[in-house]
């Protein structure tokens, strides 16, 4: 079978099948340390990376059973599996094609438990909403599922709705000794194990994801700053049926990520998508101390009309503007290579710069590797291996020990190299330096 009609199979499968969230904290630290996410880490993390194409059937069905287990347990093995599948340029393609369905398609949660959730939080209204709603869900993510409906008026409409008791799974996740560690690690190589802060982010994190209230400001605070913006499109929330655990939006389709690059698009295309993720990404951050943190493909769409749709705000951090101007002082830093001025930066960032040599190379490193594209003058594609090097540092325990590196850099990192990996499969070229660099001089004289 065809890579990519043995992934759109798979992806069938998942949406077609229905499973509630395991919440038993005994079966879930059996599943998930012993069967799922150590399966990730063994089988994608080690046996398979590095190989070329044509993978034996064995570990085609190996990675497929995989991307089953994972996406049963949502929450953190889910999560693992999203990032793996794309922020990794190691893996091969078919490997990263199967972990890429968890971005959009895991088994769904019962219907008659979707129905009790609307009607908890609508009570007698919910028939209305229910009987505009289809069945099954044209998205199940790690946190809950998207439902296509038609409201009263007749509004199209996307109705995200929780996961029964994902909550209470990912606070078992979190409490079981390694798991926390082993997901964190994932995002932020090595790191986990040596900084408690970025375990405490990324259950912070994970948890405010779960608040669909708390997703419905962050998606009306994005939707109004990018209103005028003549690429990016944010969907419009439908303030009336949205809730703590349901999130009701403007139905805005489009096609995935995989399906726009197949269709060829023209380098002037690519390049306008690119810009556009790029400012959205790292842009807001210099210019509104906003970021959203999970730039993977599954969260936006490519239009006909030549616009971009980003979905999916349960992750976004949200930062002061001395931490903004820090930010822009490392930015001026790192492309002096001015290793006093990296320091200083980083100070006022939180971290605690190591003074040794050896430290202070690999810092270098790190960052050059972090700002990658900053480094290089003139229009020019991301390349593929963008942040790798700086990744790889990333595993040396002992440094970051060193470095103790504020837990917030734990998704700054992850934007960073998933965005990075995003671009260079677009293929988009643009002066990326620049565009940092300008935003950066912005964010001095705004703030």
């Amino acid at each position: 079978m065809h890579e990519d009609e043995l992934v759109a199979l798979l992806r069938e499968q998942l949406l077609g099948t229905e499973r509630p969230v395991v919440r038993s904290g005994v079966e879930r630290l059996w599943k998930t340390g012993r069967g799922a996410a150590g399966l990730a880490l063994s089988v994608v993390g080690g046996r398979l990376r590095g190989k070329g194409e044509g993978l034996a059937a064995a570990d085609v069905r190996a990675v497929s059973q995989l991307v089953s287990r994972l996406g049963e347990l949502k929450g953190l093995a889910m999560k693992a599996g999203q990032v793996l599948g794309y922020i990794d340029p190691t893996l091969p393609p078919e490997i990263r094609g199967l972990l890429s369905v968890l971005q959009t398609a895991s088994p769904a949660s019962p219907f008659p438990q979707v129905e009790a959730t609307l009607r908890a939080a609508f009570g007698p209204r919910a028939n209305v909403l229910l009987a505009g709603l289809e069945r099954q869900p044209v998205s199940v993510a790690s946190i809950g599922q998207v439902h296509r409906a038609r409201l009263p008026d007749g509004t199209g409409a996307a109705v995200k709705v929780r996961h029964p008791g994902i909550d209470e799974a990912l606070q078992g996740d979190f409490r079981a000794a390694g798991t926390g560690s082993s997901f964190a690690s994932v995002l932020l190589p090595g790191a986990a194990s040596s900084i408690r802060g970025f375990i405490d982010e990324a259950r912070t994190v994970l948890l405010e994801e779960c608040d669909f209230s708390l997703e419905r400001e962050r998606q009306a605070t994005f939707a109004r700053l990018f209103a005028r913006d003549e690429v990016i499109l944010i969907p419009a929330v439908e303030p009336e049926w949205c809730a703590a655990s349901v999130l009701t939006t403007r139905w805005m389709p489009g096609q995935s990520f995989d399906a726009f690059l197949a269709a060829n698009p023209s380098q002037e295309v690519r390049d306008r998508m690119g810009i556009a993720l790029f400012s959205f990404y790292i842009g807001t951050l210099y210019r509104h101390g906003l970021f959203h943190g999970d730039p993977h493909p599954g969260n936006y769409a490519f239009r006909e009309d030549g616009r971009v749709v980003v979905y999916d705000f349960g992750c976004v951090r949200s930062f002061d503007s001395a931490t903004v101007l820090a930010f822009a002082a490392l930015v001026d830093a790192v492309r002096a290579d001015e290793a006093h001025g990296m320091r200083e930066a980083l100070v006022a960032l939180g971290a605690r710069p190591p003074g040794d040599a050896e430290s202070l190379a690999m810092l270098r490193t790190l960052l050059r590797g972090f700002f990658a594209p900053l480094l290089e003058h003139g229009p020019r594609p991301v390349h593929p291996g963008a942040g790798f090097e700086a990744q790889q540092i990333l595993r040396d325990k002992r440094f970051l020990a060193k470095l103790s590196l504020p837990g917030r850099f734990l998704f700054l990192f992850r934007l960073r190299f998933g965005l990075y990996a995003v671009l260079a499969r677009l293929g988009a070229i643009a002066d990326w330096s620049a565009l940092e660099s300008q935003w950066a001089t912005e964010a001095r004289g705004g703030c």
